[in-house]
């Protein structure tokens, strides 16, 4: 893996997978995101003011926040963040969001339109599996989540 990093991210690129990922903050707010090449060639440019602005344009994957300003929780935007993203080990702090909300937030926000299609397959998966379930056949398995 190759790695670029600065003060509040950290940008990967995995060659195995081709996949570029990055961390940005700290402590119990991180986020990971799933990035473009571009991104990764350009986050550490002397001309790039802000680098997380840059990361921020990427595909979120997951978010933990702890600002003080309620209880802390995380959102799980991609179930498969750990895959994606294996090298950053993020904790998980309070609660972590339903997936039903988590699809709603994706819905509404623009910030997260990338992750839309994404939100949408799984959910569907989710409403199928449960229409399986209550005809008493038995649902697929699920991917493991953390609680």
């Amino acid at each position: 893996m190759i790695f670029k990093e600065g003060d509040g991210w950290r940008c990967c690129y995995d060659p195995e997978t081709g996949r570029y990922t990055a961390k940005t903050g700290g402590g119990p707010n991180v986020s990971l995101y799933e990035i473009t090449k571009e991104i990764f060639d350009h986050v550490d440019d002397p001309d790039v003011e802000w680098p997380t602005r840059l990361i921020n344009q990427g595909r979120q994957l997951f978010m933990a926040v702890d600002d003080r300003c309620g209880p802390p929780y995380t959102v799980i935007l991609d179930e498969d963040y750990q895959k994606i993203c294996p090298w950053a080990n993020p904790n998980i702090y309070g609660r972590v969001w339903d997936p039903d909300m988590t699809d709603a937030a994706v819905e509404i926000f623009a910030s997260e339109a990338n992750n839309r299609e994404q939100r949408r397959a799984r959910r569907a998966e989710r409403e199928k599996a449960k229409a399986e379930a209550a005809e008493g056949s038995p649902a697929p398995e699920q991917p493991d989540r953390p609680e």
